[in-house]
Order: C-alpha cells, then sequence, then structure tokens
C-alpha cells in the first residue's frame, strides 16, 4: 500500500499555551513516522485535505465539519474513564465516531465497544533530544524538577519529598519546547505524581525527560501499569517507600550508576512496530476516506482577512503572507473576477462566488491595506444580501492608530460613510453596507466609552438598495448606472419585418 502523506495536528486555542505540551508527542509520531518513509508536517489549528491528519488536543473543541472535508485520526491523550480527566461529552462523542489512537489501553473502554478497533502506540526514546550537552547527573545544579499542572494531591507529594531534604524546583509559568528542555537538562531527576486518581502512568512526559538523558522518579500507585521499557528504566516509588528513598538512596554514587543503566536500558527499546501497525492503519483509513469525499470544491461561507496567531479553525483564512500559514494565498485588496476555483495552500481546492458569505472578520487589517475600497467592493460581492463584515481597527485618536510603521491610515466613526450613504462615490448600485453595530474597545479590546477607546469594532451588513438610493445613484455617477441593451426590439423585428409598401 502507499504510503499517504501524514499531517500532524495540534490544537490551540486562541493564546493557550498549554497546546505547546503536544509538541512532544507530535515530533516523537514523526520521528517514528519519518523513519518508515513517510512525508510528514506538523502545523497549529491547520489541516491538510491531501493527507492524513493525526489530530492532538481535539478535546480543547473541534470544528465538526472539519472531517467532512479531512481525513482525521484523533491521538487521544488525555486520561480517561473513572477516576480520569473530565473531557466534554462533545470530545467523547467525537471519539465515538471517528478513527482514534491511544497511548493507553485503558481508555479505550469510555469510546469504544470494540478495543481491537484502537491502536495502542507507547512512546519511547527519542534519539534526536540527544544533543550532547547535558552535564554528567552528578554536577548538575537543580537537585529535583518538577513541570505539569498542578493540583492538591501533587503539591502534597512534593512536600513530602522536600521534608526529606531536597528542593523541588518548578516552573512560576508555563514552559514547553527548548526553553523547558534546557531545565530538564540541569536536574539531576524529574519528578513524577499522579493527576488523577486513575494514577496511569505519565508515559508521554516521561519519554521527553529520560530522552534528554534525565532520569525519572515516579508514583507508582496499584492501577499504575507501565510497559516494559519504563518498567525497567524508571525509579518507581510504592506507598510508603517516598522517605526511606529521598534520605537514604537518591543523588548518591549508586543511584547515579544506577540512573544511567536504566538510562542506557530505556534506549535500547524500540517502539517502532507499534508505529508501522499505526501507519498501515492511517494509509487504510485515508484509502477508504478518499473514496466517499465530496468531488466538489470547497465553498466556504465564512472568511476571515487574516492567519498566523489569528487562525480561525473551520473558517477559510486568506492573507497576502504565505509565512502566516493560511489556507488561501490572496490580495482581496487587488481586482479580482469572481467567481474564482483556486488551489488552497493544503490540498484543497475552493470556490469564491459571489453572494456566497454569511461572515467577513477583518481584525486590525484595514488600516493595512493599500486600496481600501477595492477590498470593501470585494467584500461586498461576496457576501450574501444580509451577510455581515465584521471589522476592528484601531481608532483614529488612540496611540494604537499609528504605533504599527506598516498602517497606511488612521480611522474613526465617519470612515465609513462611502460605504453606507455615499456608496454611488464607489460605483456601487445594487447593494451597499449599513451599520448593523458600532462598539469602542479599550486596549484590552473590552467594550467601553469613546473617551477610553483603544479600537473600533464594526459590523456592516450587506443590503439591497431602495428605489430612491438607485434614483440618487443614476443622479450621481458619471455614467447612468447602467441602460438597458434595448437591441433585443431589432431581434424581434427581424423576425417580423415590416413590409416594405408601409415604409414607403
Amino acid at each position: 500500500m502507499q504510503l499517504p502523506p501524514v499531517h500532524l495536528a495540534i490544537i490551540q486555542p486562541a493564546g493557550y499555551v498549554h497546546s505547546l505540551g503536544f509538541l512532544d508527542q507530535a515530533r516523537y509520531f514523526r520521528h517514528q513516522f519519518t523513519r518508515m518513509g513517510a512525508e510528514v508536517t506538523i502545523a497549529k489549528n491547520r489541516l491538510r485535505e491531501d493527507a492524513v491528519n493525526l489530530v492532538f488536543g481535539a478535546h480543547l473543541g473541534f470544528p465538526a465539519d472539519w472531517q467532512r472535508r479531512h481525513a482525521c485520526v484523533f491521538v487521544n491523550l488525555e486520561q480517561l474513564g473513572d477516576g480520569g480527566a473530565r473531557v466534554s461529552n462533545d470530545y467523547l462523542n467525537l471519539l465515538r465516531g471517528a478513527a482514534v489512537v491511544d497511548y493507553d489501553a485503558a481508555n479505550v473502554a469510555s469510546y469504544c465497544s470494540e478495543p481491537q478497533d484502537v491502536p495502542i502506540v507507547p512512546f519511547g526514546h527519542a534519539p534526536y533530544l540527544a544533543d550532547g550537552t547535558a552535564l554528567p547527573l552528578q554536577e548538575r545544579p537543580i537537585d529535583l524538577l518538577f513541570f505539569g499542572s498542578m493540583n492538591p494531591r501533587r503539591q502534597a507529594f512534593i512536600q513530602r519529598v522536600e521534608a526529606c531534604g531536597w528542593n523541588v524546583a518548578n516552573f512560576d509559568h508555563p514552559l514547553y519546547g527548548p526553553e523547558r528542555d534546557h531545565f530538564v537538562r540541569q536536574a539531576k531527576a524529574v519528578l513524577n505524581c499522579h493527576f488523577y486518581e486513575s494514577s496511569r502512568f505519565e508515559q508521554a512526559r516521561a519519554f521527553h525527560a529520560m530522552s534528554l538523558g534525565t532520569p525519572v522518579i515516579s508514583e507508582r500507585g496499584p492501577q499504575t501499569r507501565p510497559s516494559a521499557a519504563f518498567d525497567e528504566s524508571v525509579f518507581w516509588l510504592r506507598e510508603g517507600e517516598l522517605e526511606n528513598f529521598f534520605q537514604h538512596q537518591f543523588a548518591r554514587p549508586v543511584f547515579f550508576a544506577q540512573a544511567e543503566a536504566r538510562l542506557a536500558a530505556f534506549a535500547r527499546h524500540d517502539t517502532i512496530d507499534a508505529y508501522a501497525d499505526l501507519l498501515a492503519f492511517a494509509a487504510g483509513f485515508f484509502q477508504a476516506w478518499g473514496k466517499t469525499r465530496a468531488a466538489e470544491p470547497w465553498k466556504p461561507t465564512r472568511v476571515n482577512l487574516g492567519s498566523g496567531k489569528d487562525y480561525k479553525p473551520g473558517w477559510l483564512n486568506i492573507d497576502i503572507l504565505a509565512r502566516a500559514q493560511p489556507d488561501l494565498v490572496l490580495d482581496l485588496g487587488q481586482a479580482q473576477s469572481f467567481p474564482l476555483t483556486l488551489q488552497g495552500e493544503r490540498g484543497a481546492e475552493i470556490l469564491l462566488a459571489p453572494d456566497s458569505l454569511d461572515l467577513l472578520y477583518a481584525n486590525n487589517v484595514l488600516e493595512h491595506v493599500p486600496d481600501l475600497p477595492m477590498l470593501m467592493g470585494n467584500a461586498l460581492t461576496l457576501l450574501k444580501e444580509g451577510g455581515e463584515f465584521q471589522i476592528e481597527v484601531p481608532y483614529e485618536k488612540a496611540l494604537t492608530a499609528w504605533q504599527d510603521p506598516t498602517h497606511l491610515r488612521a480611522l474613526n466613526e465617519n470612515s465609513w460613510l462611502y460605504y453606507t450613504d455615499w456608496f454611488w462615490y464607489l460605483g456601487w448600485f445594487e447593494h451597499r453596507f449599513e451599520v448593523a453595530q458600532s462598539q469602542w474597545l479599550d486596549m484590552q479590546t473590552k467594550p467601553c466609552n469613546k473617551e477610553q477607546a483603544a479600537f473600533m469594532k464594526m459590523t456592516l451588513r450587506k443590503i439591497a438598495t431602495t428605489p430612491r438610493e438607485r434614483t440618487v445613484a443614476r443622479a450621481m455617477q458619471a455614467d447612468f448606472g447602467g441602460i438597458a441593451d434595448d437591441s433585443w426590439v431589432f431581434t424581434e423585428a427581424a423576425a417580423h419585418p415590416i413590409p416594405t409598401e408601409e415604409v414607403l
């Protein structure tokens, strides 16, 4: 079977920093798939139509209609079931109706009655993390490092360790990726304790620390069932063993010798077979999905003029810059001839047609556009009658108006008159905008009075012009607003010619 491209998508609600935690697992998936010759890409909130998408963090929100156009396999990393994470019914229903891969078989019963249908993939040694920069364990300045979400259960565990005379370092704000790994490499060991009463081993965290060359010391509850790779490599603390371990074993020569041996043992375990099975599963799923996917282009009804950090999942995100990773690179500030059928950046064929959009959104965009009337005209064309253009821009009299050197204009409450009352100046005739809503926003984009305003939020609605408005337009425009073609009269005349004698 031919391998499909594999796309690893991490779901991150706007500004939600903890989604960066999924990078560790996504990189491990990429490593294993790449070993087998697959083409692999990683992105935030973005899916590909020309690849099988493995989705991390779908419990944070996943647009339901995405599965109509994308082949999705959901990667569950949440502890589910009694004593586990409290996830939404929407997430469980999503898993029940979709292809899923899990890291722990104990989760599967929460969403699937046929356990054999769910591939189980463990985490293991990640050789790409061994960069040779870590100090010998006995020379590291941090005794113990804990990272992860905190709750009373974990706080009590850490307090018991510190009562034994050791300092447990943790972060005063979230750190992920290389910034966190820098501190992991300076720790003699990483401390792990269970967040949930289900007490499943947090292998998705532990594999990364051990691959960085730092041993892991972990609580082990009655229901903790680690794989063989972790069973022989982690320092396990069962109930009643914590004080003896930290008072008599930790950070002594025998501990360091054992830690090096356990890290070496961990590196010898290879999980490639499980990932080969997963890749075969994903390839089969992608092939079957391809037989049922819709053949027609995507006809979006919601468009976001922007991308980058402002990317809106489930919308068509348009930007003039490819580096912002939009769905479509297009400049609506230039003349366009609709309908347009275009190839998107991630395999989608996209149809932009007149009168097709319910909603158009532009957040701090209009102040950058060189030809704003052209953009507004394209917006008017694309929106359905009654469709809305939601706009946020800096307010003219606020410091935000000129703080960005790329701003071309400042805007105020009169900046919309040409698109509403004086539409005929722009050559518009059949439709115009009306102000549906306006609001002042402060520096935190909260509603405020005009005196405190940093931004304006406008909602413009596309409406049909009235007979009176069209009459005014005919009077004010350079032409007459279009004159009907009367040539049909001559066509009729040719079909029923007047006899020559009558003419004479």
